[in-house]
């Protein structure tokens, strides 16, 4: 039945809604607030002064760390939004229908969140520099995938967007967990809040910028360089694993 707004503005309603909806749930329902919890727990053993708490709750922010893990949620976030962005108008401009525009973008959208369910095992298990790596060389993946799919395939399309979802995902959780471990809990939802601001703020950017890349040279170029882009992860991470030196341990302890 039509209520006088045009077709795709319904889902935006939806949208709103669904969101309007979390935010109650979160807010009736969130008890107690994991963030005080946290502290709590944070502050009981400092107090108690616990044998081995501080490799687990950092008294002093680890900065290289936190660069890091920050480079990795940006990085990734940044490749994933550029070549997601684009694919609905390419598909679109190859002749393919909103229902099988949706179906790709549906599995992509289920290969960013499903695999949180054990990603979090995964990074506990095999290390947040591994699915760091985990995550590059998935993003690298579904760029080339995307970029040398034939436009008709619509298997190859899918499994290029479940691939980026799934990249993202990897990239997300180890960069954040890297970051957790690097910032002590009195700052650490301070840290984490800044750090999702400049990934918001860069994946705007990569959203726009995929769009003059794509109609100035291709949608293939688009994702070779989503791709090529997410290797960075590997030396950044590489990187993190060097030892600091004397003055960069010192200036650590100073802040």
């Amino acid at each position: 039945m039509s209520i006088g707004i045009p077709p795709l503005v319904g889902p935006f309603l939806l949208a709103a809604a669904a969101f309007i909806l979390a935010g109650l749930v979160l807010l009736a329902f969130l008890r107690p607030d994991p963030f005080l919890v946290t502290k709590a727990v944070a502050q009981a053993k400092l107090a108690n002064q616990q044998v081995g708490s501080e490799e687990n709750q950092p008294q002093v922010t680890n900065n290289r760390k936190v660069a890091v893990g920050a480079t990795v949620m940006i990085l990734s976030h940044v490749v994933m939004v550029a070549i997601m962005t684009m694919t609905p108008v390419h598909m679109s401009h190859h002749g393919h229908g909103l229902g099988e525009v949706g179906l790709v973008i549906g599995i992509h959208i289920a290969a960013m969140y499903l695999p949180s369910l054990i990603t979090g095992i995964l990074v506990d298990k095999w290390g947040r520099t591994v699915m760091a790596y985990a995550s590059g060389v998935t993003l690298l993946a579904a760029g080339l995938l995307a970029a040398w799919a034939p436009v008709n395939s619509m298997a190859l399309l899918i499994l290029a967007l479940a691939l980026l979802g799934l990249g993202w995902n990897f990239g997300l959780i180890s960069g954040t967990a890297i970051i957790v471990d690097a910032t002590p809990a009195a700052i650490r939802a301070k840290t984490q809040g800044t750090i999702d601001v400049l990934v918001a703020l860069a994946g705007a950017s990569g959203g726009a910028l995929s769009g003059m890349v794509v109609a100035n040279s291709s949608y293939a170029t688009l994702s070779l360089a989503g791709g090529i882009l997410s290797l960075l992860l590997i030396p950044v991470v590489i990187w993190s694993r060097r030892r600091p030196s004397e003055g960069q341990q010192k200036e650590n302890l100073s802040r």
